[in-house]
């Protein structure tokens, strides 16, 4: 998977809200605030539907912003897990390094894990003798 740059990720997403602002600002006219509620409500498919579009090109508009502003804001989201699995996988391996493989003086295991109970054999059923 493809990491990107942590910059094109939020120049993206400061994009994508402040062009949606701008247009529903001009073709629904709201408020400042009000398109920009409805603009991060609807790329974080929450939705609360307090304000919808009415308007035939606000509608289409919105429609095209969903599709976009979503995949910015899934990517976004997938690149802000990626960074932190990889500090947590960095982490694990540091703390691994630093404490060793676990064994003691003598290079034996500090724990073995003891060997598997062999499987106790099927009882046979009591039935009644003729």
């Amino acid at each position: 998977m493809k990491q990107f740059k942590a910059f094109t990720i939020i120049y993206s997403l400061v994009g994508i809200v402040l062009l949606g602002t701008v247009f529903f600002r001009i073709v629904e006219g709201w408020s400042w605030l009000d398109s920009y509620f409805f603009t991060v409500v609807s790329i974080s498919t929450v939705g609360y539907g307090e304000l919808v579009p009415a308007t035939a090109l606000g509608k289409i508009g919105a429609t095209g912003f969903i599709f976009v502003g979503l995949g910015i804001f899934a990517v976004a989201i997938q690149q802000f897990a990626l960074y932190h699995m990889r500090k947590r996988e960095e982490h694990a391996e540091w703390l691994f390094a630093r404490l060793g493989n676990g064994s003691g003086a003598s290079g034996e295991p500090a724990n073995e894990d003891d060997p598997p109970n062999p499987p106790s054999p099927p009882e046979a059923p009591d039935y009644p003798k003729p």
